[in-house]
Parts: structure tokens; sequence; C-alpha cells
């Protein structure tokens, strides 16, 4: 078994501990959730853990042969290289003869006249059988697929930033590294891909450690949880739900010590204050332990409630409407004939398909974009904020309490008092003392929350959120699904983190692409499981419909035949030999992989090579009762 050691890490951003004496062990099948409040140094820590960056001090050890696969939030590749080149890199003669071997695939696909093409295929086809890499190339090409990548020789500079994210992390999950870091791996997702990649990673061989906000993925995949608070790595077992459990129990302990901490620190108070006569050398011991009291008494840190109670302006009953709307980009067809009403309380989500146009439908409710055709009209009192996938300008320069106060000096809250501005940033967790911090010194993460706090003051009651689980930490999310409950507005988000949307939208809109938009009224969850329910009966009837039409054909043939055709003479004469082949590979087949023990890559391989085996004997024993019909 493998392992990592961390021992003693210290990291420190500027006049900021990030992280501060961190020790711990990662070993093989780990399957560790990395959590805590943005700007808590998690980025950080991926990439000290990926050599990419250094702390000021400590030391990681790990094995000469163990191997890294890192996923970045930003992930860099060479504009100019196809996708069968980004996601093909690596060291491994195995990954080298799967990226030659794909190349040479592209490059056929391309010319397939060129000689020098056909030589590179035909040395890289050799190079396949010389590693044994057939299984990898297969391996490699169910990631692609199941995550949406189908064209392999298309430029990395013609795709989306959500395509490269996608590309990033094929690339890292080819590889099966010893240790999987992923940073934010759901992001740019949708739910059938992230109902994937929940499966492969639970049952991935190595370790893995990733940051996500997306709680239904931590509770399924994750074994361990590190949560990192105040410069402190707190180690817990289980998944999510059991550290919600374990960190709750952990805070009521720590609430108790403080609190007898804090009375004897008044004994201690009082005893120093009353000036006993000579404390000597035998009071000295009493002195030391009210310094040292002193010293600890707010030892306890907690991110607090980030609580927003916020008024919004009355909104009439006419919100939002789109009437025979159609929208066209390219030639593709976003909305058809489609129709929207948005009342007063709609809690709305929108999820489906990537690329089938979600994001556009809130550029044209947010007036950014037209549609093509038909009516779109929005309420007069209708005050509208839009949390978009990407931060407006902000003044790297400026202080992030002048940013807020561009838009509001006080704010006033839903019982009719007000908040102060520094009142407001300390609710959305950040303290006093970073008040005056200027906006470039930030993580991106404390941006997106520090956007996120400028459009709700500003006090909307009509809210559209694009994806606004992407960048906002698991504390930051739940408070805005709590603040979303008391909103007196409309909502109205795209996403495709299940929980988000079960916590927040009663009615769905599906985008399946090509202007087809369904409509669903419950919770994400239940529209998943009503979409297996339903996709299952369709592949029954549809396996019914051609067994039916099978058998028939086959009556009709057997009806007008009355004799074999000189091929199927030839196939009778070796069909018998053929099955008796079949089962004594079928049974050797079984009986070795009776004795592979725990090795899950070796049975799987054997486990498909057996399903294939099994169906082509079926195949032959059908053949054989259909030709025996005429000898």
């Amino acid at each position: 078994m493998k392992e990592l050691r961390v021992d003693h890490l210290t990291k420190t951003y500027g006049e900021k501990t990030l992280f501060d004496d961190l020790s711990f062990l990662i070993q093989t099948k780990d399957k560790i959730g990395l959590i805590g409040v943005n700007g808590t140094g998690k980025t950080s820590l991926l990439n000290i853990l990926a050599d990419k960056d250094s702390g000021d001090s400590g030391d990681i050890k790990r094995p000469q042969d163990y191997h890294i696969g890192y996923l970045s939030q930003d992930t860099e590749f060479d504009e100019n290289l196809t996708v069968a080149e980004a996601v093909f890199q690596g060291d491994s003669p195995l990954l080298q003869a799967v990226h030659d071997y794909e190349v040479a695939l592209v490059n056929l696909a391309i010319d397939g006249s060129n000689e020098a093409y056909q030589q590179n295929y035909t040395r890289a086809e050799e190079k396949m059988n010389k590693e044994d890499a057939w299984t990898a190339d297969t391996h490699a090409k169910t990631i692609l697929t199941q995550l949406g990548i189908t064209d392999v020789s298309k430029k990395i500079k013609e795709l989306s930033g959500g395509q490269k994210k996608r590309v990033g992390l094929a690339q890292v999950l080819i590889q099966e590294p010893d240790l999987l870091l992923l940073d934010e791996p759901t992001n740019h997702l949708d739910y059938k891909a992230i109902e994937w990649l929940e499966s492969y990673l639970s049952q991935y061989r190595g370790a893995l450690v990733m940051v996500t906000h997306d709680r239904y993925f931590l509770d399924k995949v994750t074994n361990r949880i590190f949560e990192l608070s105040f410069g402190k790595l707190y180690e817990y077992k289980g998944n999510y739900q059991a550290y919600l459990a374990a960190k709750s129990e952990r805070e009521v302990t720590e609430r108790a010590q403080e609190h007898k901490r804090k009375q004897l620190y008044k004994q201690e108070l009082a005893w120093m204050r009353a000036g006993v006569q000579a404390r000597g050398t035998k009071q000295q011991a009493r002195i030391d332990r009210f310094t040292d009291l002193k010293e600890n008494l707010h030892q306890v840190k907690e991110n607090g409630e980030v609580e927003i109670s916020l008024g919004s302006q009355r909104l009439g009953k006419k919100v939002l409407s789109i009437e025979d709307g159609g929208f066209e980009i390219n030639n593709q067809s976003i909305l058809n004939e489609f129709n929207l009403l948005v009342q007063g309380r709609d809690r709305i989500g929108i999820t489906g398909r990537n690329g089938a146009g979600k994001s556009t439908l809130l550029n044209i409710l947010a007036g950014r974009l037209e549609l093509t055709h038909g009516v779109y009209e929005i309420g007069e009192t209708v005050r509208l904020a839009y949390y978009t996938q990407v931060n407006e300008d902000m003044d790297p320069n400026k202080r992030m309490i002048q940013y807020l106060q561009e838009v509001a000096e006080e704010v006033k809250q839903a019982d009719g008092s007000s908040a102060s501005i520094a009142d407001m940033l300390e609710r959305f967790l950040f303290p006093k003392s970073s008040h005056g911090t200027i906006i470039g010194k930030l993580s991106g993460g404390e941006k997106r929350r520090l956007f996120l706090l400028k459009l709700l003051i500003a006090q909307p009651n009509v809210l559209l959120l694009d994806e606004p689980t992407n960048d906002l930490d698991i504390d930051t999310l739940t408070v805005l699904e709590d603040y979303i409950k008391q909103f007196n507005g409309a909502i109205i988000a795209v996403s495709h983190d299940r929980y988000f949307l079960d916590k927040v939208a009663e009615k769905l809109l599906v985008f399946q692409g090509d202007g087809i938009i369904s409509e669903y009224f419950g919770t994400m969850s239940e529209y998943l499981a009503s979409a297996k329910e339903e996709a299952k009966h369709n592949l029954q009837t549809k396996k019914v419909m051609a067994e039916f039409q099978a058998t028939k054909v086959q009556e009709k043939m057997i009806a007008e035949k009355t004799k074999l055709t000189y091929n199927e003479k030839k196939e009778w004469e070796t069909i018998e030999s053929d099955i008796e082949t079949l089962e004594t590979k079928l049974e050797g087949l079984t009986e070795e992989m009776n004795h592979q023990g725990s090795d899950f890559t070796k049975l799987q391989e054997l486990q498909n090579k057996i399903s294939a085996t099994e169906e082509e004997l079926e195949e032959k024993m059908t053949r054989w009762e259909y030709l025996s019909e005429f000898v």
C-alpha cells in the first residue's frame, strides 16, 4: 500500500496564515473530501500536494514511483493540440502507445491515402500490441464518451471553457495515478456525467483528494473529510453526513471547554486584581497559569452563521413572461415557440444538457439578448439581480468595503431595522480585520462571495442565478439556500447541482437540446428517478418489439426457404466445432477468474471477456438451431 505523508506543513499568503502545522497521511483507497470556506487555502493545499507550489515549512514524503494526477480549476493546454494529443499526454509506455494510436487514427480520418499516415498507423498498431494497450484504449474511450467528448480531432482552441475542463478531467482519469487531486471536478458537467463520475471515483483503486461544493457527490464518494478552518485541519472518518454529525459534536464539546476556560479566567483575574500579599515563589505557578489562560481564552474560532435577512422591493402580480418565444444562434434552435410565465414567489430550476441554451435563457430574461421572435415582457415593479458565471469587472485596487458602499451605505433588513455594510461583510464571513483588504488580494471564491453580497444588498425582488454552486463554498451555499426560502420574490436558477436544486426549486425546466424543453413539477431527485424509470420502460418496450419483429422475419424466412445456400453449408460444417471451442474458452476464463483474488482491474477485464464469449456462444447456438431446420 502506497502512502503520502505530510508533516508540520505551514503556508502564509501575505499577512494571512492559510494553514499552520498541518500533519496527515493519505493511503491507497482513501477518498478524501477537502472542504472549508473560500479563502481558507483549499486550492493552495492541492497545489502543494501536486508540487505546483511549496509550503513555508514542513515536509511531504512519498515513494519515488508515486504518481499524482491534478485537475486544477484553470485547466491549461497548448491551444494548437488536438483533443487526442492533449488527453493522452503522459510518460508511461502504455499511455504513449495509446497516444500514438489515437493520433494516427485522427490523421487517417483526415487523409486516408497519405502513405506517411498509413505507416504511422501500422507502427502505432504494433506498439499497441506490444504494450497490450487495447484495454487501456477502450477504458480511455469510455471515459471520454461519458464526459461528452466525442470528437478527439478538434483543436483545443476550438473548445469552450467547460469543454476544456472536461478534457482536463479525462486526461487525469485516463492516467490512473496513485493520487488523484481534483479541484471542483463537477463544474461544467451535466447531471448524467456527474452520476457516472460518482460511480467511477467510488470504485477508483488509488487515493483521491477533491475539493467540491456538491454535497450529494461528497456523500456518495468520500470515506474521509478534511476541513480547513482558521489555519487548522480537522479530520473526520466517513462521508459528508458522518462529517456533519461529528463536527456538530466537536463544536458542542469545544464550546463547553471554552465556557469552563472563561469561568476559570474570571476567577484568576479576580485573584490577580486582589493584590494578594507575599505571592512570592509559591504563587508563581498560579501567575503563569493566569498568563496561559489569558493567551488561550478565545481559542475556539467559528465561521459563524452567514445569515442574510434582507428586505426586498414590492413585487406586483406581473413579473416575467415569454409568449411563443424563439431564439436561434449559429443555425441552432435554442427556444422554439417557448412559453414561460414567472409569478411572484416562483422557484424555478433550469437544468439539462450542456450547450442546450440554459444560460442563454437567463440572458434573455436579464435583457442582455433579444428573442428572434415572440414577445418578452417584464413587470414595472421588477427589480432584477443577475448572478452570472463570470464576475463583473472588479477594480483590483478598490477595497472591499468601498466596493459595497457604491451600492448602499446601509441595508434595510426584513424586520425593518438597518444593518451597516461592515455588518453585512461579517455575516458573509469577512472578519472586520479584512474589510479594508483590496480586491486584488482576494481568492477567486472570495470575489464570488463579495459579488453575490453586492447583488443582494441592492435588495432585488427577482433573482437570476447562473451556476451559483460552481464557485461558492458549502457554508455560503447553505445560507443562500436558506435566504431563498424566505426571499419574498421570484428565483430562477441554472444549475446541475442536485442538492441545490432539491432545496430551492419547485419546478424544473429541462433543456434537451434543439429547442426541446420539458417541464417537471417536483424536485431534481424526483425528476431523475422518474427519468430512469421511463428510460427503463422504453428500453423494455423496444426490446420486446425487436424480438417480435425478429421472430416474424425468421418465421417468414423459414416458410420461404427450402434448403441451405452454399455459404450456409460451409458454415454448418464448422459450427459445432466453433461452439465446442467457445465452451472450452468460457470454462478457461471462468477458472482464471476464480483465481484472481482482489485484482479489480484483472477481474473486470476477465468479466468483460466472459460476457463477450457468452454473447458469441449464444449467437452460434441460435445460428445452429436455424441451420438445422434445413439439414
